[in-house]
């Protein structure tokens, strides 16, 4: 498992963009996976801090239980429609891993709450080529680092 000083330090550029698809808005989805294992899809936010990708949720949420339950996750970034230049659509980001409980914030905890970092297994950011005739693939997974794919 990596946290994302490991994925900066690896491919810092890659990083970065991907730091910037999260913060194209306050809103992410994340999956977790409900008790009988089908999925589950929640709003969530998400902060990049202290070298982490943290996450809190609300105490007796139904993901908060999914997640002490079984850990592993999947978060999208806010997806942004594209212009009309496809070529200028920042794309999406995903990331995927398993979550380990942290201690709340000194301030604002809300009790019951859980806040978590994530430790993560694999990144993927996804936007369109020049031209746009096809899509571009980065993804970065533990134990493989940075790749460039291209699909038609």
């Amino acid at each position: 498992m990596a946290d994302w000083k490991d994925i900066e330090k690896d491919a810092p550029e890659f990083a970065e963009r991907v730091k910037s698809r999260f913060a194209a808005g306050i809103h992410k989805t994340i999956a977790t996976l409900r008790k009988d294992g089908s999925p589950r899809i929640s709003g969530s936010e998400l902060d990049f801090k202290n070298d982490d990708v943290t996450i809190g949720m609300m105490g007796d949420s139904l993901k908060l239980r999914d997640v002490r339950r079984d850990p592993r996750i999947a978060v999208h970034s806010p997806s942004l429609d594209p212009p009309e230049d496809p070529t200028q659509w920042v794309g999406d980001a995903k990331l995927a891993g398993r979550v380990v409980e942290i201690p709340p914030p000194a301030e604002g905890a809300e009790p019951g709450a859980g806040y978590f970092r994530i430790d993560i297994d694999e990144v993927v950011l996804t936007y369109v080529g020049t031209p746009a005739d096809h899509l571009v693939i980065e993804s970065w997974h533990e134990g493989r680092g940075h790749r460039r794919r291209t699909r038609k």
